[in-house]
């Protein structure tokens, strides 16, 4: 017994991650497909460790009907096309990209924050996955708020080059080559030179001079977290390859120390709280990969403001940022409101 379950975008990525986060949860599957576009059609495709393949499908021509799930790793342009198909063949979507996460009639979903939103998923029968550096940082403060009520945020991200996809990771390793062998540096997928540098721009720049990707964390955050919340952001996009790192000062309604945050982490649902105030006593993004936590470090008191804590959060952005964040909106749509086939 088990769901016929969909992953759009397969070969990328975050496709790839999402079938490994499949297997090794025993995500209970009666059937699994996996699509994309027809340029990897036929392609077999590993589903994790598990020895096991899949051959990849054309979207294109994918009959959605008697499916339960898809979870979408597509991009904005391919979803706005897929995902109505979808939902309307009686599929329910789960989208990874940044179409759907504002739409009203569309929940956003961390599943350790605000799992009760899922409920409205029957409206459009699509469900969106939130920015990956605000995915992390709102499993950290979700406790925290419940504890003092969060007040105001700011945060200055270091982001990996897996968030702009292969194309990222690629141009890291093929400029960090270049420059030890002397070779003219090629500058295609980000704006500057990413090897030994960091770049202050994700995504378009608006109006305002924020990024769009700024804008997503403030709105993002309001929409997941509380409407009330102020946050203010930074995204900084750092030579690392996978994993998300953030630092986050917070603002709350009423006094909370140190001492107590750090208890209150320490039993958070999602959080691994590594705070040794020592040489090393803190997670890197290098150590966060592969694993399923938000891991928080460096939790202090902040004495510039009134009931003020500082933290350091690190993630897998391609995990808890997307994949796994993913399979957990499947996983809890599944309890609450999908009987297995």
């Amino acid at each position: 017994m088990g769901y016929r379950i969909v992953v759009a975008g397969a070969t990328g990525n975050v496709g790839r991650e999402v079938l490994a986060i499949l297997a090794e949860r025993e995500f209970p599957i009666a059937e699994l497909a996996a699509v994309a576009s027809s340029r990897s059609q036929g392609e077999e495709i590993e589903i994790g460790d598990t020895g096991r393949t899949v051959k990849c499908q054309n979207i294109e021509n994918f009959d959605w009907a008697g499916w339960d799930m898809a979870i979408f790793a597509i991009g904005s342009d391919a979803t706005a096309i897929h995902a109505p198909r979808a939902a309307a063949a009686g599929c329910t979507v789960i989208d990874n990209s940044s179409l759907y996460r504002m739409d009203p009639d569309v929940p956003l979903i961390v599943p350790e924050v605000n799992p009760d939103a899922i409920d409205g998923y029957t409206a459009k029968n699509i469900i969106a996955n939130p920015n990956c550096s605000t995915a992390q940082m709102v499993v950290a403060l979700k406790p925290l708020h419940d504890a003092a009520g969060v007040k105001r945020v700011i945060v200055s991200t270091y982001q990996s080059v897996s968030g702009a996809g292969k194309a990222g990771m690629d141009e890291l390793w093929n400029q960090t080559r270049q420059i030890f062998v002397g070779d003219e540096k090629d500058v295609q997928k980000f704006t500057k030179q990413i090897a030994f540098n960091v770049i202050p721009h994700i995504d378009k720049f608006l109006d305002d001079g924020s990024t769009k990707e700024e804008w997503k964390m403030v709105v993002e955050t309001k929409k997941i977290l509380d409407p009330k919340v102020k946050v203010t952001a930074t995204c900084v996009r750092v030579p690392v390859f996978v994993g998300h790192s953030e630092s986050v000062n917070v603002e709350f309604d009423k006094e909370l120390s140190a001492e107590q945050a750090q208890d209150i982490l320490r039993e958070a649902p999602g959080v691994m709280l590594v705070d040794k105030r020592e040489d090393g006593g803190y997670v890197t993004p290098v150590e966060c990969v592969g694993d399923y936590a938000t891991f928080v470090s460096r939790v202090r008191d902040d004495s510039t403001v009134d009931n003020g804590l500082a933290f350091w959060c690190v993630s897998d952005n391609l995990r808890k940022g997307a994949a796994l964040n993913a399979v957990q909106i499947a996983e809890l749509l599944g309890r609450r409101h999908l009987k297995k086939g």
